[in-house]
């Protein structure tokens, strides 16, 4: 029976979509799930998924028993049936809406702390997984480039590598939850391929992340901010860079800029050596 087939189930049909099409009108919203359940549908077979309030409007997440499988803004779909019907041609699994959330999601979106929480990222190749795991890793309120992403997803040997990291935010699966509005290109500009600069803009200030301070740095030539008291230096979001008073921070274009004015790289942010 395909997905889109209108019939009833047929008697005695215990499959997911019977179970789905025995329901005549849209009714509460768990009672879907407990149909399923109910008529001993394995929750192996399908998603569960429920739409939350985030700092850039409502989030789509949908999940499986184990991980969770997918992730939208409700700005980038136009109907709960649109993420449903995206959804399952990218993962082939039937999303059922719910109100209750994977554990941890909730509290993992409020604080913009997700990286401990279970993801499947099944579709994408070892590469494109290693790039959103090293993107998983940037700390809420940070900034880091894209060559900072490639050094830590061990990709740095292709030819077009910004390219490629690009491409690869912009497959991100779970929008939000891998945390695409932290990555930015070598010249400290938002790298939004997974946003429109305006759902970009809102996640970074809403983590309290100052653009126009980044800006004026990079204008005079810091890409890069050193201590003149530690001569060590950071990417500047970095919570240590944070910390240095403008009479002693030390702009720097590059690594080797600052390592050849006797500065060390900090062993938190740990900006790329190049």
């Amino acid at each position: 029976m395909s997905r889109h087939d209108n019939a009833g189930p047929e008697p005695g049909d215990h499959s997911l979509e019977g179970a789905l099409a025995g329901l005549a009108s849209p009714g509460p919203v768990d009672l879907a799930l407990g149909i399923l359940r109910h008529v001993g549908i394995s929750p192996e077979r399908y998603d569960a998924y429920v739409l939350l309030d985030t700092d850039a409007g409502g989030l789509y997440a949908a999940y499986s028993p184990t991980a969770i499988t997918g992730s939208v803004l409700e700005s980038m779909v136009v109907s709960p049936e649109m993420f449903e019907e995206t959804h399952w041609q990218r993962t082939g699994r039937t999303a059922v809406r719910s109100t209750l959330p994977f554990p941890g999601l909730r509290p993992a979106l409020r604080t913009g702390r997700a990286k401990s929480l279970p993801v499947d990222l099944t579709g994408l190749d070892a590469q494109e997984r290693a790039v959103l795991q090293a993107v998983r890793a940037v700390p809420k309120g940070q900034l880091r480039p894209v060559g900072w992403i490639a050094r830590e997803a061990d990709v740095t040997d292709m030819a077009d590598l910004t390219g490629f990291v690009a491409r690869t935010l912009a497959r991100n699966p779970l929008t939000l939850l891998i945390p695409c509005h932290r990555v930015t290109y070598e010249d400290g500009t938002p790298c939004d391929a997974a946003y429109t600069p305006a759902t970009g803009r809102a996640l970074r200030s809403a983590e309290g992340i100052d653009m126009l301070r980044l800006a004026e740095l990079s204008r005079r030539g810091g890409l890069l901010l050193g201590s003149d008291t530690t001569h060590i230096y950071c990417h500047p979001t970095c919570a240590h860079a944070r910390r240095i008073t403008p009479p002693h921070q030390r702009p720097f274009r590059t690594a080797d800029e600052a390592r050849g004015a006797g500065y060390r790289a900090c062993r938190s942010c740990r900006p790329v050596s190049v």
